[in-house]
């Protein structure tokens, strides 16, 4: 009797043609570019003064961005739609795309929500969120004695 070592990482050596036909359908542009959820990342920091949003979303304009505030939930909503158009001899061929996401962050307590501000610049949207004034960090020299 002869034992064959299983290899979980090397599966195809069971049926090697049957995980091929699958990731052959399932890796096509058309199947990947549907699964994904393209959501923009974030980055968020504090100074003494502020909360600072960023979020990477290339490609739009500032027009594309909704910003909402509703009970200390701020969210950044962008819907897009295109219609690209070709035609070629006897042919048209049309391309529709949709897309859309919604972030929502909630904000702390110690957030201004009345001095918000927003900008779009190279692709990022940036947020600056000020504290208000109890919250600020106020420094100083204690005494020692």
């Amino acid at each position: 009797m002869t034992l064959v070592k299983f290899n979980p990482k090397n599966n195809n050596s069971l049926m090697p043609g049957f995980n091929y036909v699958f990731n052959s359908i399932f890796n096509d542009t058309f199947f990947s570019d549907r699964m994904v959820a393209h959501v923009p990342a974030a980055n968020i920091s504090e100074s003494a003064n502020e909360f600072h949003l960023e979020l990477a979303a290339p490609g739009l304009k500032k027009e594309d961005f909704k910003l909402n505030l509703e009970r200390n939930v701020l969210s950044i909503s962008v819907e897009q739609r295109s219609d690209d158009q070709q035609e070629q001899k006897n042919m048209t061929k049309r391309e529709y795309s949709y897309s859309s996401f919604v972030r929502s962050f909630t904000l702390p307590e110690s957030a201004d929500e009345n001095g918000i501000q927003a900008s779009y610049n190279d692709g990022i949207l940036s947020i600056d969120i000020p504290k208000k004034e109890e919250a600020k960090n106020l420094s100083r020299q204690i005494e020692i004695k």
